[in-house]
């Protein structure tokens, strides 16, 4: 890993989910709150914030001007924050983000600017809008430190994306033990990518969004088995730790125990042991063995579907809800994942099934993912 980013500690704060005084509210963080947290994460030898322009709905970034900004001196901390080019009216509008963020926090340079969510039809805005141009502008005039992005998208397409843009300083990806060798997520082959490219990588999602913090029973013991001491969330964040060409991993956290719990287990993180390695082995298996479509995402299904259903993202989502026993989890993923072709859109016409080498009733589950997730 680059050798400016070596000392940078491998816990980071994601200000994304912060406590609220409302819960109906999301501007209404508990700054008094959110700012013990600062401290203890700080205390525990944490550098990094992660937040975005759109985080809390433009609140999470002032909480950090009150909570951090303001009471810490600057070589103290860095901050990353984010654009949402796709989520903008237009060019004007998406890159006013940057000058809006830095005065909502109090900054005068950020020291990581990602372009937010590229990917698939989304970094069509960012190539329209002329953001890579612009990140890379301002970090000559000293408004970033590093320019990066993040994506929710496979290998092939991190691959382009990196050799189209070499400047990039870093990536942010998703990356935890269960989307590893996951056929969409292709988490160990964008690590590779990224690795072959010599960027670094900023980890989101380590513990799939709270997912491998509440396992079924089932994986859970297994687990339990071998180190009852280790909390569950230990070993999401273990296995992203001690992964090759990390530069920080992101824990979103909500309270102030959160951010102990979290702190004492980076303080004492290690490699597995053999056996943990095997449990955690066996636990994947459990939970993969949870899942009951079959879907190897190998896309003959869409090439011939003519409404553009997602099919094999909206399957690796009816299995993500098995593996998981929770519902709202997979339909809050559901509902922008399969967004640019919903299972409802599906005329039954039959022509992904005909190409399905895995014999998969596709119509039937895709009319469970309509009644479960839309």
């Amino acid at each position: 890993m680059r050798s400016e980013f070596a000392s940078t500690p491998k816990l980071g704060f994601g200000c994304m989910r912060l406590p609220l005084i409302d819960p109906n509210d999301q501007k209404s963080i508990d700054i008094e709150h959110f700012k013990q947290m600062v401290d203890a994460f700080i205390a525990g030898g944490g550098t990094y914030f992660d937040t975005a322009f759109v985080y809390h709905e433009g609140a999470s970034e002032a909480a950090l001007r009150e909570a951090l900004v303001e009471r810490y001196p600057r070589d103290a901390f860095t901050v990353a924050t984010k654009c949402l080019a796709w989520a903008s009216p237009d060019a004007r509008t998406a890159k006013s983000n940057l000058p809006t963020s830095l005065e909502r926090m109090g900054l005068d340079y950020v020291d990581f600017y990602l372009l937010h969510n590229v990917g698939g039809e989304r970094t069509a805005k960012f190539d329209e809008y002329g953001m890579w141009d612009f990140a890379l502008e301002a970090k000559e005039r000293g408004l970033i430190r590093n320019v990066g992005f993040s994506m929710h998208d496979g290998a092939d397409a991190l691959d382009a994306l990196l050799a189209a843009h070499p400047q990039m300083d870093f990536v942010q990806l998703q990356v935890n033990y269960l989307d590893w060798d996951d056929p969409v997520v292709e988490a160990r082959r964008c690590m590779e990518v990224a690795q072959k490219h010599d960027v670094p990588v900023v980890i989101m999602e380590p513990a799939r969004g709270g997912r491998l913090v509440e396992l079924p029973e089932r994986a859970a013991d297994v687990l339990r088995a071998a180190n009852g001491d280790a909390s569950l969330a230990s070993w999401a964040y273990r296995f992203c730790y001690n992964l090759p060409n990390v530069l920080t991993v992101l824990s979103g956290m909500s309270s102030l125990d959160q951010v102990r719990q979290n702190v004492a287990d980076y303080q004492a993180n290690r490699p597995f042991s053999p056996e943990e390695q095997r449990a955690l082995d066996e636990a994947v298996e459990t939970l993969r063995g949870m899942a009951n479509v079959p879907c190897t995402n190998c896309r003959y299904c869409v090439k011939d579907c003519p409404q553009g259903v997602v099919i094999p993202t909206i399957l690796g989502l009816i299995n993500l809800e098995l593996m998981t026993e929770n519902r709202e989890f997979a339909k809050g993923l559901y509902s922008w994942q399969a967004a640019p072709g919903p299972a409802s859109k599906c005329v039954a016409c039959g022509s992904c099934e005909s190409m399905c080498p895995q014999g998969i009733d596709i119509i039937h589950q895709l009319g469970v993912a309509a009644e479960h997730f839309e």
